[in-house]
C-alpha cells in the first residue's frame, strides 16, 4: 500500500507542475491517463480559485473529456481552435533524446495529432517510465481498422516484431478506441532507429498510427520519491 501512495504522491507532484506551466488566455490539449488526470484536476483548481482565466482544452480521449468536464475546463475542438499553446500528457517510455512510447491507453493517434500541433508539448511521467532506448520495457502499439488486422500483423511480424492483439479488461473481446478500431501490441528486441520505424510502421496500409512519438516532446518533467518526498525535475 506504501508503495501505491509513494505512486500517487509522485503523480500528483509531477501533474501539479506541469498545471503550474498553464497561462491564461491559452488552449491546452488535454492529455490521457493517470498522470494526465492530476493535472487536469489541477487546472481545474487554478480555474476555481481564479488564479487562471480563459483557459480551454482540446481533449485526446473520451477519459479526457469527461475529466474536464468533471473538473470545469470548458472544451474546443481543432476544427474551431486555432492553435493549441500547450499540450500535457504522459507517456510509457522517454529516453535520453525526449522520444517516447505512447498508446498504453490505447489513445495514440488523438494524441499524437494533439500533441504535435501544440506550440508547447510538455511530457508528465515518473522515473519509472525513462528508458536507455524505446521498447525496452514497453510494448509498441499500433491502432490498426479492424479489416487490415490479419495482413498487419504479419507484416509487423516481417519488421521483426512479435504481434498480438490487445484484449479488453472487464470486457470480452479486443479493446476498442475511441476511432472504433484495434490496437496491435508489438515486442521488438530492440528499435534501433525510432524515426525510421514510426514511419515504416505508418505506411502499412490499415494502419493508423503508431505509438512511437519522435522529435515531439519539448519538456519532459519526471516525478521521483527522494527520501520519502516526492519531487519533480525536468529534462
Amino acid at each position: 500500500m506504501a508503495e501505491l501512495d509513494a505512486a500517487n504522491l509522485m503523480k500528483q507532484a509531477v501533474g501539479k507542475a506541469a498545471a503550474d506551466r498553464v497561462k491564461s488566455n491559452t488552449i491546452v490539449g488535454l492529455g490521457t491517463g493517470s498522470t494526465t488526470a492530476y493535472a487536469l484536476e489541477f487546472i481545474g483548481d487554478r480555474l476555481k480559485k481564479g488564479e487562471l482565466e480563459n483557459v480551454v482544452g482540446i481533449p485526446t480521449s473520451f477519459q479526457a473529456e469527461v475529466l474536464a468536464r468533471k473538473y470545469g475546463i470548458p472544451l474546443t475542438t481543432l476544427d474551431v481552435a486555432d492553435r493549441i499553446d500547450i499540450a500535457i500528457d504522459g507517456a510509457d517510455e522517454v529516453d535520453p533524446q525526449k522520444n517516447l512510447i505512447k498508446g498504453g491507453g490505447a489513445a495514440h493517434t488523438r494524441e499524437k495529432i494533439v500533441d504535435a500541433l501544440a506550440e508547447t508539448f510538455l511530457v508528465v511521467v515518473d522515473s519509472g517510465k525513462l528508458v536507455d532506448k524505446l521498447g525496452s520495457t514497453f510494448l509498441l502499439p499500433v491502432e490498426v481498422i479492424p479489416m487490415a488486422l490479419t495482413p498487419v500483423m504479419r507484416a509487423l511480424a516481417k519488421l521483426g516484431g512479435k504481434p498480438e492483439l490487445r484484449m479488453g479488461i472487464k470486457k470480452a473481446g479486443p479493446v476498442v478506441t475511441d476511432q472504433g478500431n484495434l490496437v496491435i501490441d508489438v515486442k521488438f528486441d530492440a528499435i534501433a532507429d525510432p524515426a525510421e520505424l514510426e514511419k515504416t510502421i505508418n505506411n502499412l496500409p490499415g494502419v493508423l498510427e503508431n505509438g512511437l512519438f519522435v522529435g515531439v516532446a519539448d519538456v519532459i518533467l519526471v516525478g521521483e520519491i527522494i527520501d520519502g518526498q516526492p519531487t519533480v525535475r525536468e529534462f
